[in-house]
């Protein structure tokens, strides 16, 4: 089924030194954009991290400290990756969990200004999960009959998530399913909107969920001795609580929401 897109989609998949969001780096990254007329641009690269690939990290995806010391760092690359990504919706395999995070910390820390969260995310994983629990290699098999050559490649795995979610759209047109509090819904809808919506497993404020929406759409932290207390109120009482997570390894975007909504507090 052909996606029917009021912008560009990007297809995205990164191979990287680990799958720490705050402290690994890219070391390969694949671009698929889709047009609303179905063609596609491609832009796929390799980056020097800056600091050693952990050898259980190249036994993964085959790439070795050798194979990227001559490429451009992500600094070097950054404002064409975000040229490229320019007013485009975003999907992966993973994505909402690890390369969407990610990528906006590799953003953040060379001070280029991308903001996601303007942005409808679809991953494809949670789709699949929520509909079938496998891997890629397996949602490929399923969704599209075929073997998945060349795992574990950023452009493989990225061309395979774009088939599969073509496949799935396919295949669940006149599926019903419950969702979370049970509620029987109509099938997946082929628009962006409502698949970024089924795709999501939470309301995060920021990508990794340190920081949720509520019921209300108030934010509350999601981690530690104030999981579920409001920000507003735990900046209020526990002055301290801040400086310690813009201290603490925390990703930077987790950093940077958290920071607006202190200098929303002073303005209020």
């Amino acid at each position: 089924m052909k996606l029917n897109l009021r912008n560009p989609l990007v297809f995205l998949d990164l191979e990287t030194t680990g799958i720490n969001v705050a402290t690994d780096r890219i070391v390969e990254i694949a671009l698929v954009k889709v047009h609303a007329d179905g063609s596609e641009e491609v832009k796929e690269m390799r980056i020097n991290p800056e600091m050693p690939i952990p050898e259980f990290s190249s036994k993964v995806h085959g790439i070795y400290d050798e194979d990227v010391k001559d490429c451009p760092t992500f600094k070097e690359v950054a404002k064409s990756l975000a040229k490229f990504m320019e007013g485009c919706d975003l999907a992966g395999f993973n994505s909402n969990r690890f390369d969407i995070p990610l990528l906006a910390e590799e953003f953040l820390r060379v001070g280029v200004d991308v903001d996601f969260k303007k942005r409808k995310f679809v991953d494809v994983q949670a789709i699949f999960h929520k509909m079938e629990k496998r891997t890629l290699a397996a949602a490929y098999k399923f969704y599209c009959q075929q073997e998945l050559e060349g795992a574990h490649g950023a452009l493989a795995d990225t061309k395979a998530t774009y088939e599969v979610l073509k496949a799935q759209l396919d295949m669940y047109r006149e599926t019903e399913f419950e969702d979370a509090k049970g509620k029987v819904t109509k099938p997946i809808q082929n628009d962006i909107n409502a698949l970024s919506e089924f795709s999501s497993y939470d309301r995060n404020a920021d990508f990794v969920g340190r920081i949720v929406f509520d019921e209300k759409g108030v934010e509350v932290f999601n981690f530690g001795k104030n999981k579920g207390v409001p920000v507003e109120q735990v900046l209020r009482e526990q002055p301290g609580y801040f400086g310690w997570i813009m201290n603490g390894e925390f990703p930077l975007y987790t950093k940077k929401v958290l920071t607006a909504i202190k200098l929303r507090m002073k303005d209020n």
